[in-house]
């Protein structure tokens, strides 16, 4: 399978924080969701794939070229969305055309249009008096005017309407409709990628915990509810996390068919959210 992103080794620190031996590798044709609580690493991954900033050591390939020799190359094929404007507030739609375009070789002035119009923003409004939504709006239709291969979101939906959220995640539906495109969407709102997303990957404290196919969580992670008189030494070892609530308890496992052999109906075997993984993942700091 063709990769996109490649993460070899990466290490990178800061005061108090760091990101030890990270290894990450992003699967060409699909939306790769990155989760994590806020300060687990996310934006610094995504701005080191971005170089914005540099790795202390290891290797980073995007489409299997690194950015010291082709970066200019790799940036023509990359779309990204972030949550905040880069750009002079008073600056509007039209003259940021005029000044993003011609650093893109494939920049589509129909396309650009396209998406202003779909998303109903003004040419000649300044950005300063955008709501929060719309720069977002106006993000994504700069990343997308220039038909990008991969597209690189950091929290793109943080502070955003549920009717928007929703919008906004039929649109990246309709891009990946192109087989050739790739999505890599760093978020906190788990039910966002729950409706989009083939693969998650789970980062904390800069280390990748896990790296699944949507088909995976959902076939191999369940949530465990019954009393809690059940749990002994032994029967604890069926569960990856244990949450106790006075007389029962709710837990995580990977094995929900051995569980369900071992208890029977004395327990309730439920699918399990984003959010619950991400809880009980976090559950033994």
């Amino acid at each position: 399978m063709d990769k996109v992103i490649e993460l070899e080794n990466i290490n990178k620190s800061f005061s108090g924080f760091f990101i030890d031996n990270l290894n990450l590798s992003i699967n060409k044709g699909y939306v790769t969701g990155f989760i994590g609580a806020n300060g687990s690493g996310k934006s610094t991954t995504i701005k080191m794939i971005m170089n914005l900033i540099k790795p202390d050591s290891g290797n980073l390939k995007i489409f299997g070229l690194n950015h010291l020799d082709n970066e200019k190359e790799i940036k023509q094929k990359i779309g990204f969305v972030y949550d905040d404007n880069i750009y002079y507030e008073g600056l509007n739609m039209r003259d940021l055309q005029k000044i993003v375009a011609p650093a893109y070789q494939d920049w589509d002035k129909s396309s650009f249009n396209h998406y202003i119009e779909k998303f109903n923003l003004p040419l000649n409004k300044p950005i300063k008096n955008f709501s929060k939504g719309m720069r977002m709006k106006a993000s994504l239709v700069l990343a997308l005017s220039h038909d990008p291969e991969l597209i690189i979101m950091d929290e793109p939906t943080a502070g955003l309407d549920p009717v928007f959220r929703k919008d906004f995640l039929n649109t990246l539906q309709e891009i990946m409709i192109d087989e050739n495109k790739s999505i890599f969407f760093s978020t906190h709102i788990t039910s966002d990628l729950e409706k989009i997303a083939d693969y998650i990957i789970f980062v904390r404290d800069g280390n990748i915990i896990f790296n699944h196919s949507t088909n995976t969580l959902q076939n191999d992670f369940a949530l465990v509810k019954g009393d809690r008189s059940l749990i002994d030494r032994d029967t604890a070892q069926e569960f990856e996390y244990i949450n106790y609530k006075e007389e029962t308890f709710e837990a995580m496992t990977q094995n929900p068919q051995q569980v369900a052999d071992m208890f029977g109906d004395e327990v309730v075997i439920d699918k399990i959210s984003l959010e619950d993984i991400m809880y009980f993942f976090n559950g033994d700091d």
